[in-house]
């Protein structure tokens, strides 16, 4: 059976939880690579803080928060590594690729609030400009420039590389792209580089650069220091417009939205989901994007009565499996139940035996699981099916046959000499028979007297 233990073990805290998940992905060797830029990015972003603090240039402040993004995009990075090594669970049946998704809306999100907070710096900084020592400037912008682009360009990051392709292309992409078509118009061989569009972190790390290299050279030249208030601001304004698109995709994916390039070729599919034998009608479908490249989706499927569920199931998962990787199917077969009348006795003072004549009815061998109506097998205490139709003369109200005639119909029974007192005292059935069979109707609301006398006469 196995041990019995008193008392629980104690479950890990937070700080307990991150470190072993840490140890799991800094077990793969892929990630040692991503901790040594790490590490390195740290020891720069210590220095670029100290120039900043000595040459009291905002501009600099500006150009060290796209290296703190950098630190964020490795950070990214790892979490890609781990989601690739954990399996689905019962609690995240889905996987746990929504963590890369939001460790990448919340790298831009922060990004985006440094850029803000440079502007309301350099805002109070025009009222009243400090001095610029140009003496580590531009030594601290060649630093963050060279491990800014070699950071990019040794580690290949997943989540982002795909968000930068998928994004809308910022202010800054378009307007290099426009001066991109004039190069590549007079030197066709740099078409390869330039176009169609150029990497958003490579172009604002560059334009960066190139705002504080005119930075020194204003303020060594003519001492004019509101420069570099000035730079700080448009390598804001890049950093935000940059990040601002990523935000925007990344914060649609976590929505669960339907991606918009992709509604066309789902209305495509649908339709010829809809057109397969034995198909009635596909509804309540639903779409949305799971992480990055990943599509999940669930959609019912009404079908015939008569059609193979399997079957059907396997040609709609294979048409919607193109485009939907992870995909629920619900299957409904097209069916329904016929509605069950109440069974009342009739009190002897309904019908007037001598004025109406019972059509006999066979024995019901099953009584207890037959309808007396249908003579179908009748399941009143299970619930109708979720595709159910009003089944035709559900509301007809039942319809009593009059007697115009002066003798039982000929239905190949003998009438006998048996009287109908005796009939009466033995219930309804048939009369000369004796055999006692109950009549049920579905309606309760009966006039006393109904039907037409022996004569032909209404009855007072």
């Amino acid at each position: 059976q196995g041990t019995i233990h008193l008392f629980r073990k104690s479950q890990r805290s937070l700080v307990g939880k991150l470190t072993h998940e840490f140890r799991l992905v800094a077990a793969d060797r892929r990630s040692w690579k991503i901790l040594l830029f790490g590490a390195i990015n740290l020891i720069c972003i210590g220095f670029l803080l100290m120039w900043c603090s000595s040459t009291n240039s905002i501009a600099l402040t500006a150009y060290t928060y796209l290296t703190i993004f950098d630190l964020f995009s490795l950070i990214t990075c790892l979490i890609s590594y781990w989601v690739m090594m954990k399996k689905p669970s019962p609690a995240y049946s889905f996987g746990f690729e929504r963590f890369e998704v939001l460790a990448v809306f919340a790298s831009t999100v922060l990004a985006q609030l440094g850029a803000l907070f440079i502007l309301k710096e350099s805002a109070e900084r025009f009222l009243e400009q400090p001095e610029i020592h140009t003496g580590r400037l531009l030594v601290g912008t060649f630093v963050a420039l060279f491990f800014n682009l070699f950071t990019m360009l040794s580690i290949r990051n997943k989540p982002f590389a795909y968000v930068s392709e998928a994004a809308s292309t910022s202010w800054l992409q378009e307007h290099v792209a426009d001066l991109s078509r004039s190069i590549c118009g007079i030197i066709p061989g740099l078409s390869s580089i330039f176009l169609p569009r150029m990497n958003p972190f490579v172009l604002i790390d560059i334009a960066g650069a190139l705002a504080l290299c005119i930075t020194y050279m204003l303020i060594e030249i003519n001492n004019y220091f509101a420069v570099d208030t000035a730079s700080a601001i448009a390598i804001a304004l890049m950093t935000f417009g940059t990040m601002y698109p990523m935000s925007v995709y990344s914060g649609k994916v976590l929505l669960q939205t339907t991606p918009p390039h992709v509604i066309g070729q789902l209305d495509k599919l649908l339709r010829e989901v809809s057109t397969l034998d034995g198909v009635l009608e596909v509804r309540n479908e639903h779409f949305w994007t799971l992480g990055f490249g990943t599509l999940a989706g669930s959609v019912h499927v009404r079908i015939r009565r008569d059609a193979n569920e399997q079957m059907v199931l396997a040609h709609v998962t294979n048409r919607l499996y193109t485009l939907v990787s992870t995909l629920t199917v619900q299957i409904f077969k097209d069916d329904w139940i016929r509605p069950t009348l109440s069974s009342v006795p009739i009190a002897n003072n309904i019908l007037n035996l001598s004025d109406h004549h019972i059509i006999p009815m066979p024995s019901l061998k099953a009584a207890d699981n037959l309808n007396p109506v249908t003579s179908t097998p009748a399941k009143p205490s299970s619930p109708p099916p979720e595709f159910s139709f009003n089944t035709p003369g559900k509301n007809v109200n039942p319809v009593i046959l009059l007697n115009t005639q002066t003798r039982p119909y000929g239905l190949g029974f003998n009438p006998g000499s048996t009287p109908y007192s005796s009939v009466l005292s033995q219930g309804f059935g048939i009369p000369g028979t004796g055999a006692t069979q109950g009549f049920r109707t579905g309606f309760a609301n009966v006039p006393s007297r109904y039907g037409t006398n022996t004569r032909g006469q209404p009855r007072p």
